[in-house]
């Protein structure tokens, strides 16, 4: 990491600055070291202090609506940035950002949770502070559930060692940290602290090479090797990597529904979406079928595992995460995934004459409108491939969005953010917000059901209030069409809102509604030339129209439901 920004004198071992600086200065300098340019979140006493010190550093904070929000797009933006952060006050705040957390946690994202919090020298026994719970360290026990690392700096001398600690950890496991930072320590001058640690990590030689050669040579005695890539490989920005070995070697590659466009999908070896029965006969019969599955970066989720309908034995199967390397039977400890990923890049295994994967490719017919013809989720998303461009980032919230978004193939330089192992409704919109700031030559595209974005939807007025332009796309079904297909009744109904006044009541943006393949079309064509504001298409459908995708998945889940 860069260190220049701050004078640095090394004294047998320990750093000293040079330039007296205090614990909120020192954390505001060493997240601009990780490339982070916003911090998501809102205000409040425990934490204003240091609210007033982003607004005086180089640092730009985003207000959003409400604190899970805040975590939301904080999340998308570290996704798309390689690191994210979000600040928020005491209990009500870090509290009500639990739930965006923990979904950072489980899909593994590099968020920095900064919360103020009572001074220590307030800490009194039985004192009874406003947003305090059981006692004083409740809030960051809970946090402690849910990141790599957390910290309360409670004293000056070690809070820089603390705050670089919690950061190294971010960095490397892709998964949230939390710094609490008392109201009473923000401006305390820290004095001494040692080097951050954020370096390389190295595998043990001889482990990896073990490691190796047992790969190449499985891999080496297949006949049809097939890549099963994961979003490890985005979150590590290791897309390069898979490509090249994929071309050098000739091996076909498909996806988890979480890996989306980890793989250019206009590629000739990119095949498509494996999810077991959820997903295409011809995709699951290819995987299925491999004598040498090639795992690179995936979860293995129920979703990513079509609820547990995928047949994946281990006997046949290369497993390669930042967590584990596995070949068969065999595991590999202190082994990197860069290393084992960068090895098998490098190494001598065959290249592969060119399979026939014809039988595979799905080659769908030229989409066809129909201005007259009522529109329908299968359609919908047909039609939505001819305005994908390489600068739009594809966000589906959970539900229909996502199922059906998994059939769109994306241009080469298009990516596809989802929560799609935790799916926790109401992601996309806020999303959104954090993917544009961290990308602003992208402009989201987001798929949110009617259900979806009444519980965030308010943070349009984010996207006015920053200037951005993103898309929206809501499918108005009327309810909770996911649960409708398990189990019927008034629980799945919600109020129906009047989406296309929302410009009017905002002060911005356009909103329209669209019932036929025609007008969708016009809505959509609106939408592209309209990019001062955001633009939603509100999208009308039939209580039970559902993608093929969502149909093959709720007869999965309904036989445990």
């Amino acid at each position: 990491m860069d260190t220049d920004i701050i004078d640095f004198i090394q004294i047998e071992g320990i750093i000293m600055t040079n330039t007296p600086m205090n614990i909120g200065e020192y954390l505001l300098k060493k997240l601009k070291d990780y490339k982070i340019d916003h911090i998501f979140g809102i205000p409040g006493d425990y934490v204003v202090q240091f609210f007033d010190m982003i607004e005086r550093s180089s640092i730009q904070q985003i207000g959003t609506t409400r604190e899970e929000t805040a975590g939301f797009a904080a999340d998308a933006y570290a996704r798309t940035n390689g690191m994210g952060a979000a600040c928020v006050t005491y209990g009500v705040g870090g509290l009500s950002m639990i739930n965006a957390v923990t979904a950072a946690y489980a899909e593994k994202s590099p968020l920095v949770v900064i919360s103020g919090s009572p001074g220590i020298n307030e800490r009194a026994e039985e004192a009874l502070l406003h947003h305090k719970g059981k006692d004083f360290f409740t809030q960051q026990h809970i946090y402690e559930e849910i990141t790599v690392a957390s910290v309360l700096l409670d004293d000056p001398f070690n809070a820089f060692n603390k705050i670089d600690r919690v950061l190294d950890e971010v960095y490397w496991h892709k998964r949230p940290g939390y710094i609490e930072l008392p109201r009473d320590m923000v401006a305390e001058q820290g004095t001494i602290h040692q080097r951050p640690s954020t370096s390389r990590h190295n595998s043990d030689t001889e482990t990896l090479d073990a490691a190796l050669s047992d790969a190449i040579a499985f891999i080496n005695q297949s006949e049809n090797p097939v890549i099963l890539a994961g979003a490890e490989l985005h979150r590590y920005g290791f897309q390069d990597k898979l490509l090249r070995l994929a071309e050098e070697k000739q091996f076909p590659v498909v996806t988890t529904l979480l890996g989306k466009s980890v793989m250019p999908e206009a590629h000739p070896l990119y095949l498509g979406i494996y999810g077991g029965a959820m997903g295409r006969t011809e995709i699951t019969t290819l995987v299925e079928t491999s004598d040498c599955l090639i795992i690179l970066g995936a979860f293995m989720t129920d979703v990513n595992l079509g609820i547990y309908t995928a047949n994946l034995a281990r006997s046949r199967c290369v497993y390669a995460t930042s967590d584990k390397i596995r070949v068969c039977y065999a595991t590999y400890e202190d082994v990197t995934f860069e290393d084992f990923l960068d090895g098998l890049c490098s190494s001598q295994l065959h290249k592969r004459p060119e399979a026939n994967l014809e039988w595979v490719l799905e080659v769908a017919e030229p989409f066809s409108m129909v201005p007259k013809q009522t529109i329908t989720v299968k359609r919908l998303f047909q039609h939505l491939n001819q305005f994908l461009c390489d600068d739009h980032t594809v966000i589906p919230d959970v539900g229909d969005c996502l199922w059906g978004a998994s059939d769109l193939r994306l241009p080469e330089q298009t990516e596809f953010i989802s929560q799609a192992y935790y799916t926790s409704m109401g992601f996309a919109i806020p999303a959104a917000v954090g993917v544009q700031l961290a990308k602003p030559n992208s402009r989201p595209l987001v798929i949110v059901g009617d259900g979806a974005f009444q519980m965030t939807g308010t943070e349009l007025s984010t996207t006015i209030r920053y200037g951005l332009n993103p898309i929206i796309l809501v499918l108005n079904n009327h309810g909770y069409g996911t649960m409708r297909p398990l189990i019927e009744g008034s629980f799945n109904d919600i109020l129906n809102w009047r989406y296309t006044h929302l410009p009017e009541m905002l002060g911005a943006g356009r909103a329209i509604a669209v019932q036929t393949e025609g007008e969708f079309e016009i809505a959509m064509r609106a939408a592209l030339e309209e990019t001062k504001h955001f633009v939603l298409i509100e999208v009308i459908l039939e209580k039970t129209d559902m993608s093929p995708a969502l149909t093959r998945l709720a007869e999965k889940v309904s036989e445990k439901v």
